[in-house]
């Protein structure tokens, strides 16, 4: 999972309003568990510090006593779904864009500062059903904050984070436009295994629909299989959701779920896995 939505997703207003989302996909049962909470930040209830690193909203906290932030320590819990991690990162930050900031439109306010952690080791328990499992695997971390980042012209993205068998990662996020086009401003980064990125714009990568899911609940499609193509260095992948049903509707809705990855590269097989996010499907 994206290590960010673990942890509590910062909203903070004047009026100091705090907003978490928690999300697991069991891919063995089938079963997408999504959450939401929001708080105050009064008496302690919800808050962010960075020396130490803290930031917390109830009980779903996200942690380090390291100055650096790292390691950092995961934990949520709520209606008998848990998980309590602790992350550490296997490559250098990658800071999106140009040197952090990443541009969402033409004017000066349509951008955000964006940094990753696009490899991190995690270890720890994830409780299901009243089981409590022993896990290790690789986590994602996205951080980026903004005033006001889309321009007038958009009207949603589609966010994709991969991690390659071979030690490569790659994230890519199109921005669509009101007329159905990608905005030239959509662009991400391919991190070798050792952190070396090579950052990637508009043209670098064709993304194509290859099938679409209806939400039995709101009724709206969303794309659910995508072929990811980079046209100068023959990278292809196929891009197949874990489950279809990963749609979170609490209080906004999007679809944000695990996907698996295939693929090749000349005549070499790629596998890998990842995370989807779609924001801004059936608006008017």
């Amino acid at each position: 999972p994206r290590a960010g939505d673990a942890g509590a997703r910062l909203g903070l207003a004047a009026t100091q309003m705090y907003l978490g989302h928690f999300a697991v996909t069991d891919t063995e049962t089938g079963r997408f568990l999504a959450f939401a909470r929001s708080s105050r930040g009064a008496l302690g209830l919800a808050g962010a510090e960075g020396e130490p690193f803290r930031v917390w909203l109830d009980d779903w906290i996200a942690e380090s006593e390291n100055p650096s932030g790292l390691p950092m320590r995961l934990s949520a819990a709520q209606d008998g779904t848990a998980i309590d991690l602790v992350l550490s990162s296997a490559k250098p930050v990658v800071l999106q864009g140009e040197r952090g900031l990443s541009r969402k439109g033409p004017e000066p306010g349509n951008a955000s500062y964006y940094y990753s952690f696009t490899r991190m080791p995690a270890r720890g328990t994830v409780r299901l059903a009243g089981q409590t499992l022993g896990v290790e695997g690789l986590a994602w971390m996205d951080r980026e904050w903004s005033t006001s980042a889309l321009g007038k012209d958009l009207v949603g993205w589609d966010w994709f984070a991969l991690q390659l068998d071979d030690g490569r990662d790659l994230m890519f996020f199109q921005l669509r436009r009101r007329d159905g086009g990608i905005d030239r401003h959509s662009q991400g980064a391919l991190v070798d295994p050792e952190g070396a990125v090579r950052p990637l714009g508009p043209d670098d990568l064709r993304i194509e629909t290859l099938a679409t899911w209806q939400s039995p609940r709101s009724g709206v499609s969303y794309p659910a299989r995508w072929r990811l193509t980079d046209p100068s260095g023959g990278l292809v992948l196929e891009l197949t959701p874990r489950i279809a049903d990963q749609e979170l509707i609490v209080g906004p809705r999007y679809w944000e779920g695990a996907v698996l990855v295939r693929g090749r590269e000349g005549g070499r097989a790629i596998a890998g896995h990842g995370y989807v996010e779609l924001v801004g499907y059936g608006e008017r």
